[in-house]
C-alpha cells in the first residue's frame, strides 16, 4: 500500500518534505504564491488572458517547474495553475515529488484539490446525518447517540461501494480512449464527473439521494401474525434502484458455515 500524503501551505515546509522522503511517501503540498512564483507564471499568466479574451471561454494552465525558496536547503519540483474565468485571474500553486508531475501537472494540481473530498464525509456525517444531536443529558447516551450516527455513516459507505457501476470512458466524452481519468483537463473534467453522477446516483450519492429514493417512499404495510408485508407501488419511479441494492447485497452476502 503507497500512502500520499496532501496538504495546505500550512503544512509545506521543509521539514514536511524531508520527512516523507525518509519514510518513503509522496507528496503534494500548497506552496503560498509570492513574487519569484508570479514572475515565473507571468508570461503564462498574460497567454491565459489573451485567450480569454479571444474566445470568452475560461482558461487554465499549467507551469512545471523547480522553486527553492531561501530558507530551502534544495529546490523541489513545482506546479503552478493559471486560471482566467469572468470572475478574474487566480495563480495557486502546490509542491510535489509525484512521478510524471512535469508530464501531467494538471492531474497532479487536480489531485491534490480532491483533498477536500473527504470534507464531504465530514459534511454527511454533521449536516446530513444530524451526528450533533447529542442532547442527552449523560455523557454515556450522547456517546451511544454519536456510535450510531458513525454506524449509519459506515453503512451508508458499504452500500454505495455495493451498488458503485462502472464509471464513464473518456471515449464517451470524444477523448482518447487510453486517457487516463487523472489526465481529464477542464471543462471535459466537469463534464466527466457530471456523467458519472447522472449514471450512478447512488454509487456516487449523498446520504440525502439515498433518503429520497429509498427511504422516503408511500407503501402500504400489512402486519400478519408471523410476517410483515410491504407493499410497493408497481409505478414507483425509483423502483429500479431498490431491486439493485437487494441483488447487490444479496451477493455480497457470505453464508456463516458453522463450525464442526
Amino acid at each position: 500500500m503507497h500512502i500520499h500524503v496532501r496538504g495546505d501551505s500550512g503544512l509545506g515546509v521543509p521539514r514536511m518534505y524531508h520527512v516523507c522522503r525518509e519514510l518513503r511517501l509522496s507528496y503534494t503540498f500548497g506552496l503560498g504564491m509570492n513574487a519569484r512564483l508570479q514572475a515565473l507564471s507571468e508570461d503564462l499568466l498574460k497567454q491565459a488572458v489573451a485567450d480569454y479574451e479571444r474566445t470568452g471561454q475560461p482558461q487554465r494552465r499549467f507551469l512545471a517547474t523547480r522553486y527553492q525558496a531561501r530558507s530551502w536547503p534544495a529546490e523541489q519540483p513545482t506546479v503552478i495553475k493559471v486560471e482566467v474565468d469572468a470572475a478574474g485571474t487566480n495563480r495557486r500553486a502546490v509542491v510535489t515529488n509525484r512521478p510524471g508531475w512535469e508530464v501531467l501537472p494538471a492531474a497532479v494540481y487536480d489531485a491534490y484539490v480532491e483533498r477536500g473530498e473527504s470534507e464531504n464525509r465530514n459534511k454527511e456525517l454533521k449536516g446530513e446525518l444530524e451526528c450533533d444531536r447529542l442532547s442527552d443529558h449523560r455523557f454515556l447516551a450522547n456517546f451511544f447517540r454519536l456510535y450510531l450516527h458513525a454506524f449509519a455513516l459506515n453503512l451508508l459507505v458499504r452500500l454505495r461501494r455495493a451498488v458503485v457501476q462502472a464509471p464513464p470512458t473518456t471515449a464517451e466524452l470524444g477523448l482518447p480512449a487510453e486517457l487516463p481519468t487523472a489526465a481529464i483537463d477542464e471543462p471535459d473534467r466537469k463534464r466527466f464527473f457530471n456523467r458519472r453522477r447522472r449514471r450512478d446516483p447512488l454509487g456516487e450519492g449523498f446520504a440525502c439521494t439515498w433518503r429520497t429514493r429509498l427511504i422516503k417512499v408511500a407503501a402500504e404495510v400489512i402486519t400478519r401474525a408471523r410476517r410483515v408485508i410491504v407493499r410497493l407501488s408497481a409505478s414507483w419511479p425509483h423502483l429500479h434502484h431498490l431491486v439493485a441494492v437487494s441483488r447487490a447485497i444479496n451477493s455480497a452476502a457470505v453464508p456463516v458455515v458453522p463450525s464442526g
